[in-house]
This record gives structure tokens, sequence and C-alpha cells, in this order.
């Protein structure tokens, strides 16, 4: 399943008070009706090296509020002049990694959103959407434990240097829960990254 990234869950954002897990219900159904458009440069801001604090949820779906913290690297490169982006995600303490793929439809004005994990080897079904100024929503259609969810990651261009990603999925088409966060810290690539990717 998906961190994420792609995918996207900053240090500098670590004191920030816990997020609530759980959101409000809407009328609205969750999907992909919501999914904005964006622009072809949505990530450029994101090529390069980040350190990252990333807090999951223990168990989802399940009305949890016990989360796990570790840390993480991520190296970034941009291709196509923006229009597809490859990042690599360590996680140094779990002993595995993970890849995001990141396709933008010209037409469509659409990202793609696809995850790839060290630990199956497959690629994840994609999230779609874009950025609506520093704010990028992207939706899509998934399963978790053999439940049917609605995936959304967020965004959030916090500064040049920050940034912030968050998962959350919905099992009733109404209520979110986020379930995974990761915050971002721009880091120098000469320190942790090789050939693009994060230092073992």
């Amino acid at each position: 399943m998906r961190p994420h990234p792609s995918l996207l869950l900053i240090a500098a954002c670590a004191c920030a008070a816990p997020l609530d897990t759980q959101e409000p219900a809407s009328s609205e159904p969750a999907g992909l009706a919501k999914a904005p458009t964006g622009d072809g440069h949505d990530f450029d801001y994101f090529a390069g090296a980040w350190v990252t604090r990333q807090r999951r949820l223990k168990a989802r779906g399940v009305g949890s509020d016990e989360w796990e913290e570790f840390p993480a690297s991520l190296c970034m490169n941009p291709h196509l002049d923006g229009l597809a982006t490859v990042d690599e995600l360590y996680f140094p303490t779990k002993g595995w990694a993970g890849l995001t793929l990141r396709i933008f439809d010209v037409e469509k004005r659409q990202w793609k959103i696809y995850w790839v994990s060290s630990t199956t080897g497959t690629l994840g079904t994609p999230v779609v959407g874009g950025f609506d100024g520093d704010r990028g929503e992207f939706y899509g259609v998934d399963e978790d434990g053999g439940r049917a969810v609605t995936v959304r990651y967020a965004w959030t261009k916090v500064d040049r240097d920050h940034a912030r990603w968050e998962q959350a999925f919905s099992y009733d088409g109404r209520a979110w829960e986020i379930n995974w966060t990761a915050d971002f810290t721009r880091a120098d690539p000469a320190e942790h990254c090789v050939a693009g990717r994060p230092k073992r």
C-alpha cells in the first residue's frame, strides 16, 4: 500500500500539533470526480534531496489513534522538462524503500502518481489530480485489507525548503481517515544522494 508518497508524506513542522485522524463526514462522495487539474511544473520545486519525518497510523480503518514515527531520505529527479518525475524514498530504520512515479497528462492537465514498494515490487493504482496554489490533491481507488477505499494524497508547498504530504482513506465515500503523513526539509544532494538515489 502507498505511503508516500507516491507517494508525497517537514522536519520544521515537527513542533506542530498532531493531526486529527478522522475528518468530519461530507455530503459529497469522495473520489475521482473531485480530482483537480494542475500544471506540468507542479513538482519542479521538489527536485533534489530531502530528509523527512514519517508518521504512520499503526492500524487503519479501526478508529486507532496510535502512531509510529520514523525517518526517511528522498532523492527526486525530473524528466521530460518536468512532465515526469521519479523519486526514491528510503526508510533506514525499516530496511525498505519506495519509488514514486508522477506523470503529467498534458491534455487532461492532471497528474497520475504511482507508488512502488520494495517489499512487493508491484505498481500500485494511481491517484490523479493537481495543485491549486500551494495545495495539491490527488484521488484514486484501491483496497486496504480486502476493503474498498478511496485514496487521497494531499501535498502542501510550505516554502522553498519545506513540504508536507499526507495520505487519507475513505471507507464509506464520506469520512476521511488520515493514516500517513510526511514532513520534508530540503537537504544537500551531495550528502544524501548517490546517482540520484538515497545513500544507504
